[in-house]
């Protein structure tokens, strides 16, 4: 785990994380608050959307300036594919207590991933668990991956970063004369040649913020034998859902059903062409 970022100045932060606070929202059907307290005063307000307590759930960590309550009406795709989404979060983003820090972020991460295993279990939430991160939260995903991927099935990595220093420089970050190195920064790319667990990789192909070479970097540095890498033409690096529609759920479900040994896309078809044609 990361002890000490070099990011964690005032006037770094200032570019790094952009928290929207917020105040409770009304839960959505099927839908459940959940406060996690990473640290002694700080609790973290996070929501979990139910599909069915045997599906598989994404412990699921959104991009920058982004609250809990933006995926209510996203995770209705989510359960109409039979997944169940656990939205985690940061510090000051929505309503969770606390400022954000790089440190805290990954300290917080690992906090996260260890209640949920223990919650969902005392829940009866028995599916197979997964992680994933958008942008910003590729690096908690990343994080987790590396340290608890015991726990989990795959990783899913959405408009992610392998190198610091280009996302700095993106963001209005100057280093220049600043002795620093990746590994005193996310370290994304370094910390996921760590990894095995399988692993899906989705980026859009006209991503300015992040450009893909960054995802294909993720991808080639990635230690997992089972990789998978999807750039969706014309998405930006807000605009996956859009573009792809229906086939991005459909594809992270494939993916799901591939490394857990569940019934795959093509079992399902020929299923329902066998049930199609004795009803003949």
């Amino acid at each position: 785990m990361t002890e000490h970022c070099i990011l964690d100045r005032p006037e770094y932060l200032a570019h790094i994380f952009f928290p929207v606070p917020a105040d409770r929202s009304p839960l959505p059907d099927n839908a459940e608050d959940v406060f996690i307290t990473v640290t002694e005063g700080v609790r973290l307000g996070c929501r979990l959307y139910a599909a069915a307590p045997d599906s598989p759930t994404i412990l699921y960590f959104h991009g920058n300036g982004e609250v809990v309550s933006d995926y209510d009406e996203i995770a209705d795709d989510y359960r109409r594919v039979g997944l169940n989404l656990f939205i985690a979060t940061y510090r000051g983003y929505g309503w969770s207590d606390g400022s954000p820090t790089v440190t805290a972020m990954f300290r917080d991460a690992l906090a996260i991933s260890s209640f949920v295993t223990g919650w969902l279990a005392e829940n009866k939430f028995g599916g197979p668990l997964i992680v994933m991160g958008r942008s910003l939260g590729s690096a908690s995903a990343i994080e987790i991956a590396l340290h608890h991927g015991q726990h989990y099935k795959g990783m899913i990595l959405e408009s992610g970063f392998a190198d610091t220093l280009p996302l700095a420089e993106a963001l209005g970050i100057g280093l220049d004369g600043v002795d620093i190195r990746e590994q005193d920064c996310f370290n994304n790319g370094g910390k996921i040649a760590g990894i095995k667990l399988p692993t899906l990789i989705l980026h859009g192909a006209r991503d300015q913020l992040i450009p893909p070479y960054q995802a294909e970097k993720l991808q080639m540095q990635s230690g997992a034998r089972n990789k998978q890498f999807l750039l969706i033409p014309g998405a930006d690096h807000n605009s996956l859902i859009t573009m792809a529609g229906v086939r991005y759920f459909q594809c992270i479900r494939k993916f799901i059903d591939e490394i857990c040994g569940l019934n795959t896309w093509r079992q399902r078809r020929r299923k329902f062409q066998d049930n199609d044609n004795n009803r003949d």
